[in-house]
């Protein structure tokens, strides 16, 4: 039975460098939605590498300094609020990872994406369901795509205070709830998103 996340998907790949890649933020209700590009060093694996959802804070915090000390290449890339907007978060979650993919110092030849959509990236594509589960690239692609996105959440928290942005980071919570009813949505937050459109008209109840 598997273990966790491995190296065979890369492997069979080909020769080329592989990059795994994931996103962090498609469901909440404020902040970017941002993406991770990794190029692991097959000799040079970070243990315990999987999916970030199942990782401790504590564990992800560990794992994504050895992550970016160890991998031959990295990046992350973000989609802003005002893109989420514009494009729609699928397709916001798809520029999040071109700029990814893009950014790293190594060109890849194929990337393995989390998920079943095949977004439009700089080299050959291939999709994984589940993919942080089972690829250790995909997995630390998701590792570092939270991790970042985690911080960017924490500092607004100190820039518009009243959310809870800290805590939550941007998704349903209680104390997210009472702020948006307190003091209607902030500028990070995602106008789209039905309890925003709430907040805005003034309707926002307890089951929002």
């Amino acid at each position: 039975m598997p273990t966790g996340p491995d190296m065979m998907l890369e492997a069979a790949c080909g020769p080329g460098p592989v990059c795994g890649v994931d996103e962090a933020g498609r469901g909440p209700w404020a902040g970017p939605v941002s993406a991770a590009a990794v190029i692991l060093d097959p000799a040079r694996v970070p243990k315990g590498l999987d999916d970030s959802k199942k990782l401790s804070a504590k564990a992800r915090a560990a794992l994504e300094q050895e992550i970016k000390e160890m991998a031959v290449a990295w990046c992350v890339g973000m989609a802003s609020v005002e893109e989420i907007a514009q494009l729609n978060i699928l397709h916001a979650a798809g520029l999040a990872m071109r700029r990814a993919v893009e950014g790293l110092s190594v060109t890849p030849s194929f990337a393995l994406v989390d998920g079943n959509y095949r977004f439009v990236l700089p080299c050959e594509v291939k999709t994984v369901v589940k993919g942080d589960s089972l690829s250790c690239s995909i997995a630390a692609a998701s590792i570092l795509a939270k991790e970042a996105r985690d911080r960017i959440m924490v500092e607004m928290d100190a820039v518009y205070p009243g959310y809870g942005f800290a805590g939550h980071k941007g998704y349903h919570a209680p104390i997210h709830l009472e702020g948006l009813r307190k003091l209607g949505p902030s500028p990070i937050h995602r106008l789209g998103w039905a309890p925003v459109k709430l907040a805005l008209a003034g309707e926002l109840g307890d089951d929002a």
